[in-house]
């Protein structure tokens, strides 16, 4: 058995609980997203670091029975929680694939779309990537990303120097394990020497209340992050707890602003 391919985030359980409401709150941008890049049924569509697959769901039900889903990510224990999801949701058109996007080749697929979302911001080989996924698009095909474009602007109104201390700690320990928190800034240029032509881009970012759901992405976030460096040793028990009791301080005022990362949006086509 081959050993689990750990990311900087981890793929516990308490991850997959995370990236499940991370889903939620983001599902009706993605969805959106989609229907701009015309992704539709009978279509093959690539997931490129799919993770434990909640995109990947919603994809299949809008291929339907017709299309079919590639699902492709490193984590063996995040693609047998997509199998094991696929399965009880009767979703018969997903195929997975452990591949690592950085080392291994993708399968030989000619998709009509892709989508990726927070997953060059954590390779190795950034511009390398995104030319292997467009590689696997069909002329006339749609990429649909999301990433980071600006990590920085995650921090409370009013300022906590506590929180921004850790979200620049976050930075440094993907930046560690060779990835770029902030690799919006490049996409679009990467993409167009590709010969891709965008379609559409858009700046994603929040200013939200502990009272509006979108609040809830974060913090989820803090409650697994901190744990994460704290494991990783990144960061002592007692700087944890203070990033924790920072958080929940300021999540019990109504008062409180967050602002969040930043994101763009890119949608991109293939020449015909």
């Amino acid at each position: 058995m081959s050993r689990e391919r750990e990311y900087v985030l981890g793929t516990h359980d308490e991850e997959i609980v995370r990236l499940a409401l991370q889903h939620r709150v983001w599902r009706p941008r993605v969805l959106d997203g989609w229907m701009h890049a015309g992704f539709t049924t009978g279509q093959t569509i690539l997931d490129a670091g799919c993770g434990p697959g909640y995109a990947t769901a919603d994809l299949s039900e809008i291929t339907g029975p017709r299309g079919r889903v590639v699902a492709v990510d490193r984590s063996s224990r995040f693609l047998a929680a997509l199998k094991a999801r696929a399965a009880q949701q009767q979703l018969t058109n997903i195929e997975t694939f452990e591949a690592d996007l950085d080392e291994d080749a993708l399968p030989d697929v000619a998709a009509d779309g892709a989508w990726i979302r927070w997953v060059f911001a954590f390779v190795k080989r950034p511009q390398e990537v995104p030319r292997k996924i467009l590689g696997r698009l069909k002329p006339g095909g749609t990429i649909v990303i999301h990433e980071y474009l600006d990590y920085r602007t995650w921090r409370f109104a009013p300022r906590s120097e506590v929180f921004e201390r850790f979200v620049l700690e976050v930075m440094k320990s993907w930046r560690d394990e060779g990835g770029e928190p902030d690799i919006g800034m490049d996409l679009p240029h990467w993409l167009m020497e590709e010969g891709m032509q965008i379609r559409r881009m858009r700046t994603i970012m929040d200013v939200v209340s502990p009272s509006d759901y979108l609040w809830q992405w974060p913090k989820a976030f803090v409650h697994s992050g901190p744990a994460r460096l704290a494991e990783l040793g990144r960061i002592s028990e007692d700087e944890r707890q203070a990033i924790v009791a920072d958080f929940e301080q300021r999540a019990a005022s109504p008062q409180t602003l967050m602002v969040t990362p930043s994101v763009v949006e890119i949608i991109a086509q293939r020449p015909r």
